[in-house]
């Protein structure tokens, strides 16, 4: 097999996977793309407000370039020229049927939300993606959409996409989501609610999973001119009838990305300083630096926009509820692995949905490494070890999961012959990702 080097000394391309060479130092400043979950939400209220939008710093990805095909499908004009800031010429909440299905891979935030975009307009819409996304639940998000009227159906019965959608607007008035498990069915129609034919009330049953993201949503329709009553546990909304205005606004670092940084520093004992996600944060992954600090990291702020991490001799474990990150779970998980004791992540059951399963695929690809892993129902337990001491190299699964590529990426600095497969999955997020990774062994 050959191998070959390539931009850094220590990442290096063998056919079909990546290796990761151990570094023995770190001290970098980076910067990370703009936030996919800002970029996603700004992109469907600047597409359907009165007006011009510029985006300033969005996340141009596999992910962001589905959305916005799919707008650009439905009547939306949008100018990517600058990858800087894209310029969208707001519909007004004119959607209309594109001539071909709308194919959105598997991209669940797109397909989640576009399915509630789609219902807005007048006509026809068929809403398909990869398998994986034919395998992930929508059925609350369309049963909530029945209720204001919306004439839809799983073209397999299973409550799954592909979707079809005979759209005829949305007569709004009272609606239920029957569980709150998805963030994304619950932001998915709050962003389309103020252009239903009248004021609208939104509730949602059991749980609210991953409130911060919620709150972004909230907070990016208040930034285009819309603003929701919300109950302080976010299970009941009152939306306006009201268009979203056209409006320069500024996409974040994305945290998610920001976390293999951070990472990065707390298993080596390094220092990363990612220069472009601020304090505060719209993102509620960027709370993974509290849990860090927690497991003995010391966290300080750098600038306006930047958050150091330095890591420590000696990692603990903690126990943590991150029902409100999962983004970042498998992250904190690899650094359990490095953290003396038992290390307890919980209320993740819907890390099942993602776009692999997150929870058994982290336990057994940390468990190919040598890594003591329990996983439960809706938590997993890793008996770390100082330094990972226990841990050794191993072919890496990915399961074309972008999170599951970034995060084993930060268990090869410090074990040797972690070699990650379809390693190309991270453009789905990230797609210079092993690029700015290079940049740690500098």
């Amino acid at each position: 097999m050959t191998r070959h080097k390539i931009r850094k000394d220590y990442l290096c391309h063998l056919k079909y996977m990546m290796e990761i060479i151990p570094v023995k130092r770190i001290d970098a400043t980076v910067e990370v793309p703009g936030s996919k979950s800002l970029t996603q939400r700004a992109l469907i209220a600047a597409a359907l407000a009165e007006g011009t939008s510029l985006l300033s710093g969005p996340l141009a990805s596999e992910d962001t370039a589905y959305t916005m095909a799919a707008l650009r499908a439905m009547g939306v004009r949008i100018n990517d020229d600058d990858p800087t800031c894209w310029q969208v010429h707001g519909a007004a909440g004119n959607i209309l049927p594109p001539d071909e299905d709308i194919y959105l891979g598997n991209n669940g935030t797109a397909t989640r939300f576009l399915t509630s975009v789609a219902s807005l307009g007048h006509g026809t819409f068929h809403i398909v993606g990869s398998r994986r996304m034919a395998k992930r639940p929508i059925a609350p998000l369309m049963e909530a959409l029945q209720g204001w009227g919306v004439d839809m159906e799983s073209d397999a019965q299973n409550g799954c996409p592909p979707l079809t959608i005979r759209a005829n607007g949305l007569a709004g008035g009272t609606t239920v989501l029957p569980e709150g498990k998805s963030s994304q069915y619950l932001s998915s129609l709050l962003l389309v609610a103020p252009y239903a034919a009248q004021p609208s009330e939104l509730e949602v049953r059991g749980e609210v999973y991953s409130k911060p993201y919620v709150e972004m949503t909230l907070r990016v329709m208040h930034s285009f001119g819309v603003q929701v009553e919300a109950t302080p546990t976010l299970d009941f909304f009152r939306i306006p009838r009201l268009p979203y205005q056209g409006r320069e606004y500024i996409i974040e670092g994305d945290a998610s990305g920001a976390s293999y940084f951070w990472a990065a520093a707390a298993i080596t004992g390094g220092r990363v300083t990612v220069a472009n996600v601020p304090v505060p944060s719209l993102q509620g992954d960027a709370q993974l630096v509290p849990l860090l600090a927690r497991m003995g990291c010391d966290v300080t702020r750098a600038g306006v926009s930047g958050l150091t991490v330095q890591g420590p001799e000696k990692l603990r474990a903690i126990e943590v509820d991150m029902g409100d990150m999962p983004d970042v779970a498998p992250t904190l998980a690899v650094v359990a692995a490095f953290a003396e004791g038992t290390t307890v992540i919980k209320n993740i059951a819907h890390l099942r949905i993602k776009e692999c399963d997150r929870l058994a695929a982290m336990v057994t690809e940390l468990s190919r490494m040598g890594a003591e892993m329990e996983e439960r129902g809706d938590s997993m337990l890793i008996h770390g070890r100082v330094g990972g001491s226990n841990l050794h190299g191993a072919e890496i699964k990915t399961y074309d999961d972008h999170r599951i590529a970034m995060c084993f990426a930060v268990a090869g600095l410090q074990v040797p012959g972690v070699k990650i497969t379809g390693e190309q999955c991270v453009a789905k997020s990230f797609p210079d990702f092993w690029e700015r990774f290079g940049l740690l062994g500098k």
